[in-house]
């Protein structure tokens, strides 16, 4: 089984939503048995807390179950963990200074695998519920290719 763990800064909005999308696609994709996922955030803010209520309304909005509770990135997640997706690029910084070289190949951008545009994933925190609905756009595409770029090594 491979896992991979979705990072963001607070573990509230982007990372919990990646990781309910993801969840979402491999049950569909009848492939869960082979894949787990969970989520983190680089800061330690909202350790034990729910995800934000913006990002609990689009993933129901969008058919989906969200089932999380806020966690910090550890420098043992370097280990756990098969792939390890910021959603941007300080977040992605964060992590490679806490993880051991041989574990720092784990690490990706989530919008490396996005088909229309590379970057971060805008955080939107303190933004309105179309900013959420913009970020599960980029999740949904960019997980799909994730997916498929997975199977394609472990398959």
């Amino acid at each position: 089984m491979k896992k991979i763990l979705f990072v963001c800064l607070g573990n509230i909005c982007r990372s919990p939503m990646a990781e309910a999308i993801f969840n979402n696609k491999v049950r569909k994709l009848g492939i869960e048995s082979k894949y787990i996922s969970d989520s983190a955030g680089t800061a330690s803010y909202h350790i034990g807390e729910d995800p934000d209520s913006r990002t609990v309304e689009i993933v129901k909005k969008n058919g989906m179950k969200i089932d999380h509770l806020g966690k910090q990135f550890l420098k043992k997640h370097g280990e756990d963990f098969d792939y390890i997706i910021a959603m941007d690029a300080s977040n992605r910084k964060n992590i490679l200074n806490e993880i051991m070289g041989s574990n720092k190949h784990k690490v990706y951008l989530m919008r490396d695998f996005d088909p229309l545009e590379k970057g971060d994933v805008p955080d939107p925190y303190y933004g309105e519920e179309g900013e959420f609905d913009n970020v599960f756009k980029i999740l949904n595409r960019s997980i799909d290719a994730f997916i498929n770029h997975i199977r394609s090594e472990n398959d």
